[in-house]
């Protein structure tokens, strides 16, 4: 069954963010992860709280996919620069 994760960004240096872009589809690849939705223009409409910079929903093909991307020891190096570029929270649906 596919299991989605909901990751959220606010970005703190825009240039690093842009490095971790060009990595995060090839890694998001490799454990056949697909992105559903992406939006730069996102809005709270309940609840506390700024509205992300970034929003995205990806699409694993099961819960051990999504898990072993957020794990994969060869792809440390590019969840440490998402993390350089912004604070992300991620959300295993």
């Amino acid at each position: 069954m596919p299991a989605y994760a909901q990751v959220t960004i606010t970005l703190k240096d825009p240039e690093a963010f842009a490095k971790y872009r060009e990595a995060a589809g090839p890694a998001l690849a490799k454990h056949k992860a697909k992105p559903l939705a992406v939006s730069k223009e996102n809005k709270v409409i309940e609840g506390d709280g700024p509205a992300p910079d970034v929003a995205v929903i990806l699409e694993f093909p099961d819960r051990a996919h999504a898990e072993a991307w957020i794990n994969d020891p060869e792809l440390a190096e590019v969840h440490a620069m998402r993390n350089a570029g912004g604070h992300s929270r991620i959300i295993l649906m």
